[in-house]
């Protein structure tokens, strides 16, 4: 099978598409597909890779992140579909990538693959706590509008959460089919907990042994909230010491060093990018404090519940949607107080019983990356034979 992804948001860079991708390509490889990943670069280049090939367009920077660019103008990207000749054509951005591609008019089956709700990571974030999101939501009518005559120049539409195919059938989508994410569970696995690293970690942030070690994982975005997650840490702090070791990095960086440069015992380690370090680190915090309530599916939340660590997430998106009473606290999204009351709360419940919890929800509920991708390819693989049944039906009846 031919599959061409439209990928407005991969970079070389990049965080989140970038791992995600490069899986895809693997499990290409693995299962016998040829993949080609159209993309936003500096120059026109053919990049070849395990399991297909990149297509570099040459495309404008983004001006608010040096990591991205997006495409414009449609020409190139239909051009570069057209020589691809797919057999399934994947948007995977509502903007100018997934636009383009729903105006390819070859016979490819074409999906459209929401790896995010925009509504909530941009509007509802920005304007937390002026406006209810519902009055948002009636506000960006005219996008959801667009969404929906979007959605139906494709054949189907992918999401990696429940909540989320309800969240966009609730605004007119249609043929929404759920694919659950999954993480690396070989990596991010149980008891990898290390006290060592913990008082390591704990040194960084200026603290002994003997404090609490909070972790976050994410992006440097408004949408991760990681000033709201500080302010919220510096509450707790009231109680007893506690560490807060941020991972992560992105183009408010400034910002965030700003504000974590006037509160006490927070430490920015910048990206872990060797997965086995990251995974040992999640395991040997106390618990991973998450900001977000626009995640499609929270991978850093599944990997903390996969190594055993209880997590404090908003009580809306994908996040809370694996943190289960059992193994976790939830807040109101973006309120301070109301996450350093839910991390103070966590901090006071007993850990190994809270750990062997996440490591049972884990085990029922999180899958592993693979499986995400065999699902996937196979959604597309019975897609692309329906439609050739249907083709070659048209060709009896005509016969």
């Amino acid at each position: 099978m031919k599959i061409v992804d439209v990928s407005e948001f991969y970079s070389p860079t990049g965080g989140g598409v970038r791992a995600y991708v490069e899986q895809k390509f693997k499990m290409a490889a693995r299962l016998g597909h040829d993949l080609t990943v159209i993309a936003p670069g500096t120059e026109n280049r053919h990049e070849p890779r395990e399991g297909g090939r990149i297509v570099w367009l040459k495309t404008p920077q983004l001006p608010f992140d040096k990591n991205y660019r997006t495409f414009w103008g449609s020409r190139d990207v239909l051009d570069a579909i057209a020589a691809e000749k797919p057999d399934v054509l994947e948007g995977s951005s509502p903007y100018t990538g997934g636009y383009y591609a729903a105006k390819w008019r070859g016979d490819a089956v074409k999906m459209l693959f929401m790896h995010a709700d925009p509504v909530a990571v941009y509007p509802q974030t920005l304007l937390a706590g002026k406006l209810k999101p519902e009055t948002i939501d009636k506000l960006f009518g005219w996008y959801w509008s667009y969404l929906r005559r979007l959605n139906a120049r494709y054949d189907g539409c992918v999401v990696a959460g429940t909540w989320l195919k309800r969240r966009f059938q609730q605004y007119g989508l249609k043929n929404i089919h759920t694919v659950p994410f999954g993480v690396e569970r070989a990596v991010f696995r149980p008891r990898l907990r290390d006290e060592s690293l913990r008082a390591e970690l704990l040194a960084q942030c200026g603290l002994k042994p003997d404090a609490a070690l909070v972790l976050n994982v994410g992006r440097f975005h408004p949408e991760k909230r990681v000033g709201m997650l500080i302010d919220a840490v510096t509450k707790a702090q009231e109680t007893r010491p506690i560490g807060f070791y941020v991972v992560g990095d992105g183009f408010i960086r400034r910002t965030i060093a700003a504000r974590a440069a006037k509160a006490a015992h927070i430490h920015l380690a910048g990206w872990l990018k060797d997965r086995e370090t990251l995974a040992r680190t999640i395991a040997s915090a106390d618990v991973v404090l998450h900001g977000s309530s626009a995640e499609t599916y929270g991978f850093s939340v599944a990997e903390a519940l996969c190594c055993g660590t209880p997590v404090v997430v908003p009580g809306t998106g994908g996040a809370a949607d694996l943190a289960e009473p059992s193994c976790g606290e939830t807040y109101r999204a973006g309120d301070a107080n109301a996450a350093a009351k839910a991390l103070v709360a966590i901090l006071n419940r007993d850990r190994p019983t809270l750990s062997a919890a996440a490591e049972a929800i884990a085990a029922e509920r999180i899958g592993d990356i693979e499986s995400h991708f065999e699902k996937l390819f196979a959604l597309y693989a019975d897609a692309v034979a329906a439609r050739r049944a249907e083709q070659m039906t048209g060709v009896v009846c005509c016969a």
